[in-house]
């Protein structure tokens, strides 16, 4: 049977983030709500509970030393020692780079890199004393290289490269860490995409359609569901892996 434990997901308050913590929560652990939109991550929070499960809603800014530790400290007291973690807080700043300020540029790489950073290093430190760690990162297509996307692309890439670090060191101590890239999923973020390219989310999401092998966009639920297996005991032998959830080789 599962071992039920305590996970912690950033960006949790909507779309990729929501559906991981409601799945994380189906599967048995308690889950911690981390947004800096609290109210919403609130809502999460309670429609989780509501459906039977354990879990709280804490505001926070990955980007903040400070505000990370607090939350880590709070999650750990209030729902138990964290031993899954997955890091999907992430934000757009899109621009071609001749227009992209360095504003934006720092702010994608607070929110996805050193968010990643702070909030991995509070919560390895109880998933070493516990000897056991399941870290899933969220990276992206955008990986690969995606025009108007220079900072979120690079943010991305390094989250790959910053998985495979943490599942060298971090190895012995039972912990592993795995990346999960998204192709094109329908969330709110997707849709801002769609506005700053000028067109409408509809006409967005039929053109990514057509590019798709399985011939449709994802949901957030598909994302979430290769999460949830890299969360798992069963994952214990899969470490420093990148997979790709796109409908196909990348969308």
């Amino acid at each position: 049977m599962m071992t039920s434990r305590t996970a912690v997901v950033t960006g949790a308050a909507r779309g990729i983030g929501a559906a991981t913590a409601k799945r994380l929560a189906r599967d048995g652990h308690a889950v911690a709500v981390l947004d800096l939109l609290e109210d919403q991550a609130e809502a999460t929070a309670e429609e989780i509970v509501a459906d039977g499960g354990r879990a709280i809603a804490v505001g926070v800014d990955v980007s903040d030393e400070d505000s990370v530790a607090a939350a880590v400290e709070r999650v750990a007291h209030e729902l138990g020692v964290p031993t899954i973690l997955v890091n999907n807080a992430g934000i757009l700043r899109d621009n071609l780079i001749f227009k992209m300020t360095a504003d934006d540029w720092d702010a994608v790489m607070g929110v996805h890199l050193r968010g990643a950073f702070l909030v991995t290093r509070a919560v390895q430190a109880h998933m070493v004393t516990a000897g056991y760690g399941r870290i899933v990162n969220l990276s992206s297509t955008s990986a690969l290289g995606n025009r108007g996307q220079v900072n979120y692309a690079a943010a991305k890439a390094g989250m790959q490269g910053f998985t495979k670090t943490l599942a060298i060191e971090l190895g012995r101590f039972g912990i592993t860490a795995n990346a999960v890239a998204p192709g094109t999923i329908r969330t709110a973020m997707t849709e801002a995409t769609a506005e700053r390219m000028g067109i409408t989310f509809d006409q967005l999401l039929a053109g990514a359609a057509e590019r798709i092998p399985v011939g449709r966009v994802g949901v957030p639920e598909d994302v979430a569901a290769a999460v949830a297996f890299f969360a798992s005991e069963d994952a214990g032998f899969v470490s420093g892996q990148v997979l790709y959830v796109a409908g196909g080789p990348r969308d």
